[in-house]
């Protein structure tokens, strides 16, 4: 939902930031800085294949994330919500991205990590929240989680520490 497939890499590489000075020249864009920054993340990123002129809708749905990530987690948030960061990426990618969320939190920036994947919330999250039917049912520490226990929660069963 990042993407606009339709429009090319360097183009949705920007959105949301293309009144950025960076990118911005008054009136006009400066399209020879766009296509530097979206060569640049898909670099850093190891975006494939790495052609900023390419529709986003020739890309793999993993490499068209790993590009909104790059584009998200280049801006240099303060916060950063997150929803399914993995999904559709291959297993070499995942690492990669995880190793660049945990820089950010390491960084003192806070992430909200939004996943069905208990591995990547357990790998990943400071504090756990665990929500069944739009409630939080249960909170814990990432060190005080278990997938058993988070399956509990996840199935109504109330935790310890409710809010």
């Amino acid at each position: 939902m990042g993407v606009v497939a339709r429009m090319s890499a360097d183009s949705n590489a920007i959105l949301g930031y293309q009144e950025e000075g960076q990118y911005n020249r008054g009136l006009l864009i400066d399209r020879a800085a766009i296509l530097e920054g979206c060569e640049k993340k898909m670099a850093d990123y190891d975006i494939r294949p790495p052609n900023p002129r390419l529709r986003m809708s020739a890309f793999s749905g993993g490499n068209q994330q790993k590009l909104v990530l790059a584009r998200e987690i280049d801006a240099d948030p303060k916060v950063l919500l997150i929803g399914q960061p993995t999904r559709g990426v291959d297993i070499g990618a995942i690492e990669f991205i995880h190793k660049q969320l945990i820089a950010l939190r390491d960084a003192g920036k806070a992430l909200l990590l939004v996943s069905v994947e208990l591995e990547e919330i357990l790998g990943l999250a400071d504090r756990i929240l665990v929500l069944n039917s739009g409630e939080i049912v249960g909170e814990m520490a990432q060190q005080d989680a278990t997938e058993e226990r988070l399956g509990l929660m996840m199935a109504g069963v109330r935790g310890e520490g409710h809010a």
